[in-house]
């Protein structure tokens, strides 16, 4: 069964930068959007960025600006440069995609930004 696997989360200052990977562990039929959710202890997922197949791209506001979605079609991949983190972009992120047929998702990587 094909599965999105992420990479890329860890332990980082405020101020600091990570970047997300995403990719398909084998071929995934046309995708239309991929993106990255999040979700803080206590709280709601909330969509933090996606993008399209073609390349449009769609930012929660407290992503604006810090934050960098980016994919390969060719690899069925999604990435998410994160700049500038605050403490309260700590959270377990998960990245997505999207087809006719169905929804496909991470297990989730853990991003903790320490003061």
């Amino acid at each position: 069964q094909v599965q999105l696997v992420e990479s890329g989360g860890g332990l980082v200052q405020a101020g600091g930068s990570l970047r997300l990977s995403c990719a398909a562990s084998g071929t995934i039929f046309r995708i239309n959007d991929m993106g990255w959710y999040r979700q803080a202890p206590g709280k709601q997922r909330e969509l933090v960025a996606s993008i399209t197949s073609g390349g449009s791209t769609n930012y929660a506001d407290s992503a604006k600006g810090r934050f960098t979605i980016s994919r390969d079609n060719a690899k069925n991949a999604v990435y998410l440069q994160m700049n500038s983190l605050k403490i309260e972009d700590t959270a377990v992120y998960y990245c997505y995609a999207t087809t006719w047929r169905r929804d496909y998702w991470g297990q989730g990587t853990q991003v903790t930004v320490s003061s």
